[in-house]
């Protein structure tokens, strides 16, 4: 590889951290009405009505080594994708997580597999394809620490997140 490819990969890659860190320095107020699950009757009142509570569970859970959707976590399913259909301009990301065991290409492929299974439920569901995106973290995003089955099982998941 020469200099000139190496310099301009660097440099995209600065480029593209600074980005990131200024996209989460935003000083422009949230609408705090806007956030998923929520209506303006919930905003104003501070309750969430039971379809917005529902919303809040939004990880799908696998067997270690598994990326099939298992019979219990349909119904989380299944609620996100009632809430796409009702709301045609809803997006989601699919947040593939494993634990940390295995090889970081092993848990990033097993991810994005757990990812995908979950994109294609929702698929089947009604929702169409250009409003979710798959992705795979790995074991970068844990949600508990440690080296228990407990720790374990709580990080292999795939996580729905509206933007």
């Amino acid at each position: 590889m020469q200099f000139s490819q190496i310099a301009w990969r660097a440099g995209a890659a600065a480029l593209a951290a600074a980005g990131l860190l200024l996209a989460g320095c935003s000083s422009v107020p949230l609408d705090e009405s806007a956030k998923a699950g929520t209506t303006q009757d919930e905003a104003a009142s501070g309750h969430r009505t039971a379809a917005g509570a529902a919303l809040d569970n939004n990880a799908v859970y696998f067997d270690f080594d598994s990326y099939a959707v298992k019979p219990e976590f349909m119904p989380v399913v299944e609620t996100h994708a009632r809430n796409m259909m009702a709301n045609p301009k809803q997006h989601v990301t699919i947040e593939g997580n494993t634990d940390n065991r295995g090889s970081r290409e092993y848990n990033l492929a097993l991810g994005q597999k757990r990812s995908e299974a979950v994109k294609q439920r929702l698929q089947l569901l009604g929702v169409p394809a250009t409003r979710i995106e798959a992705v795979s973290f790995g074991r970068e995003k844990p949600r508990a620490l440690g080296d228990t089955e407990e720790a374990w099982a709580q990080n292999r998941r795939a996580d729905i997140v509206y933007r």
